[in-house]
């Protein structure tokens, strides 16, 4: 049996399970602390017999195994979580393999394997909700390099009408500041559910986002978008992006039909923990090589 958590900044999703997808049990905990969120989180695990553990993370992570703090979380805004050694920590009471990346680089994988991208060896897949992030398949493999991608802190042109500040830590006007929950709840005055009939509000949000797309499809050349997090529950965010991406874009390169190519889910909201199931995987059949 395979165990999985996907590691939100509101909470925590740890599941059991196999390769195929298939989960037999799974939990919510939410994140407030380590001592009491993964305190939770192993007990849980404690009730199974676990082969191996898949980590889908917020971040930043260290995710390259030559570094002396591989499987940390480290400068995240989330400061009680700062230089947190999640993968040693499950390792030290479990004594199993542990398969650690990003939560969107495990949504990505799930979605790549399972999901909208089935079958496809390239995607690209987009969180926007507390924040954004992004993780990508280029060639059959996660999109790794010196760290993991951080797709969510990009520049953008920021719309003319636009007076709002950004609410980044870090950048304050990046994409994630300008374009997540929490800053469309800030400059607009209410929770996004609320402003559902509010037009302006998500003609903007695409307005932002296909920039960001424009960037991420002419740097990667993904062969399926994947659009996942809170705020595309919002079906008018999807004809915002596609009223505006061909705008920017120019035709400059050719695309599939949008509706296609630019698409939510296949796995819903089990993306994420799909993924980190598929990363125990792994983690197990490396081990065993």
């Amino acid at each position: 049996m395979l165990g999985a958590i996907e590691a939100g900044g509101t909470k925590f999703v740890c599941a059991v399970g196999d390769e195929t997808g298939v989960i037999e049990q799974s939990i919510q905990i939410p994140t407030t602390v380590p001592e009491e969120t993964m305190l939770k989180v192993i007990e849980f695990f404690k009730q199974y017999d676990i082969e191996s553990i898949g980590i889908g993370s917020f971040g930043p992570i260290d995710v390259n195994p030559e570094s002396k703090t591989y499987g940390y979380i480290t400068s995240t805004p989330k400061t009680a979580w700062r230089n947190y050694p999640f993968v040693q920590t499950l390792k030290d009471i479990f004594d199993v393999p542990v398969g650690f990346n990003t939560d969107v680089n495990a949504a990505a994988l799930g979605e790549a394997t399972l999901g909208a991208a089935k079958g496809l060896d390239s995607c690209l897949y987009i969180t926007v909700g507390t924040g954004i992030g992004a993780g990508a398949i280029i060639q059959g493999n996660l999109l790794q390099g010196h760290s993991h991608p951080e797709m969510g802190h990009i520049l953008v042109r920021r719309h003319p009408d636009d007076e709002y500040k950004g609410k980044c830590p870090y950048h304050a006007d990046c994409l994630e500041g300008l374009a997540a929950g929490p800053a469309i709840e800030e400059r607009w005055g209410d929770k996004g559910i609320n402003l559902v009939d509010r037009k302006e509000v998500w003609d903007l949000e695409g307005f932002y986002l296909a920039q960001a797309l424009m960037q991420y499809i002419l740097i990667l050349s993904p062969k399926k978008v994947i659009l996942g997090g809170g705020v595309m529950n919002q079906s008018q965010v999807f004809t915002s992006v596609y009223k505006y991406l061909p705008e920017l874009l120019k035709d400059y390169v050719s695309l599939p039909e949008l509706s296609g190519y630019i698409v939510r889910p296949g796995l819903e909201d089990r993306a994420g923990i799909t993924g980190s199931l598929l990363l125990a995987h792994r983690a197990l059949k490396e081990q065993q090589l």
